[in-house]
């Protein structure tokens, strides 16, 4: 069968075949000897940057390198300028892959990557998806993403899905007739797998629960599921298995940077040592021991047309305590750090505590879908939702009761019902937001 996939690449001027051999040789280094393979590939990269990158040089302040945590911690904000001011000497806009950031952290920005480098983090993707039976050039994927609606681009992304052998659902329509219209889709496609947004899959399987469906029944072909950009809570991990009865993977990842890390079989997620370089730091910029939360900074080893070095993806997560050099081991991701909601007391609670809280408040009764919290003042939050009966006021008030308990009393609480969520450009529906500076 012809590799659809790897032409694609290939036709794109992205050297795969060259790209899978340089990957094969770093997996074939030794334990013992991956510490001084890391410590070479940071070298070589931050000298190349000081080099040859002027933005790089006058963010470090200095010509030369001579110590790992000297360097300056980036973030989207080091970003945000016209592209052409962040490549390095000897790239243009038309010699490297663009894309840009979804904008979902606030911050969106346009990158790039060189394309050997773009080449070596498709190299090490389709690796990582073999764990799962999953071969990007014959496994046909049901797709979860975001798409523009205009005529011209959603046809040249239709044309680019084909390539890339994937059918892309619409997810701004998640109502009972858009999710009816997916199901059928699956009834009638032989999908291997499903890979995309954690809050639209969510919602398809909610559907299946109220219609008393079974996913693998729908499409007996489907091996794998494999969620990514959102949180996905243990209850919603366990709906998804009910309904869908095929391993549910958590993928984890920035497009700025490569995946970060990816669930193998056994549920353990394995991070990416072979193309990146990732820290977990306290608010001093400190690497934080094993098993300890902390500020997840990722470094880019081999993307030279753009300085991802030291950079903050705006996550928390934990290392775990078996983790080494070459088999790092994301023990646990906690969530966003701008995710987080300050009180009247001047208690600081993470914004998943929201969602969680009111997601077991909600229960499962399935009449609540979707839901999103807004923190519009210190002492108030909205409550935006989406359900088949509107919320009683004696459920309303359990749930204050219930947040004073968790939180602090006297602070206040919107209730809105609404017909659908605003969802980001990308399709992502940000799930906790604060507004206040």
């Amino acid at each position: 069968m012809l590799k659809l996939f790897n032409l694609a690449l290939k036709l794109n001027g992205f050297p795969i075949q060259e790209a899978k051999t340089e990957l094969r040789k770093i997996i074939s280094i030794p334990e013992e000897e991956y510490g001084s393979y890391v410590e070479q590939k940071k070298t070589e990269i931050v000298n190349f940057h000081l080099k040859n990158n002027s933005n790089y040089r006058q963010l470090f302040g200095e010509n030369t390198f001579d110590k790992w945590d000297n360097l300056p911690i980036m973030t989207k904000k080091d970003f945000q300028k016209p592209l052409r001011e962040i490549l390095s000497v000897g790239y243009t806009e038309k010699s490297v892959f663009v894309n840009k950031t979804s904008g979902s952290s606030g911050n969106p920005f346009v990158f790039a990557k060189d394309k050997y480098c773009h080449a070596l983090i498709w190299a090490n993707i389709l690796r990582r998806f073999q764990w799962h039976g999953i071969d990007f050039n014959h496994s046909y994927q049901a797709r979860f993403y975001g798409m523009p609606l205009d005529f011209i681009s959603n046809k040249k992304l239709r044309f680019k899905d084909f390539l890339s052998h994937r059918y892309r659902f619409n997810i701004f329509d998640l109502s009972d007739k858009g999710l009816e219209k997916i199901v059928q889709k699956f009834s009638k496609t032989k999908f291997d797998y499903i890979n995309g947004y954690t809050s639209s899959i969510v919602l398809l399987a909610k559907y299946l629960k109220k219609n008393n469906l079974f996913l693998d029944t729908i499409c007996p072909t489907l091996k794998v599921c494999i969620i990514t950009s959102e949180m996905l809570l243990e209850e919603d991990k366990m709906l998804l298995e009910e309904r869908f009865r095929i391993p549910i993977i958590n993928e984890y990842g920035a497009a700025e940077v490569d995946v970060i890390a990816l669930e193998n079989a056994k549920g353990i997620w394995k991070v990416n040592a072979e193309t990146l370089f990732v820290e977990i730091l306290d608010e001093n910029n400190q690497i934080v021991p094993h098993g300890t939360a902390g500020r997840i900074i990722v470094t880019s080893l081999y993307n030279k047309a753009y300085p991802m070095i030291r950079y903050e993806v705006g996550d928390i997560g934990v290392l775990d305590e078996k983790s080494t050099l070459k088999n790092p081991i994301l023990k646990k991701l906690i969530g966003r750090t701008n995710d987080i909601a300050v009180l009247p007391s001047g208690k600081i609670a993470p914004g998943m505590t929201f969602y969680s809280i009111t997601k077991k408040l909600f229960g499962d009764q399935g009449n609540v879908k979707e839901f999103v919290i807004t923190q519009t003042k210190l002492d108030t939050f909205e409550i935006e939702y989406t359900s088949d009966i509107e919320l009683s006021e004696n459920e309303i008030n359990t749930i204050k009761t219930v947040f004073s308990t968790y939180l602090e009393p006297n602070l206040h609480y919107l209730f809105i019902r609404r017909n659908a969520l605003e969802r980001g450009k990308s399709g992502k529906l940000k799930q906790f937001k604060s507004m206040i500076k």
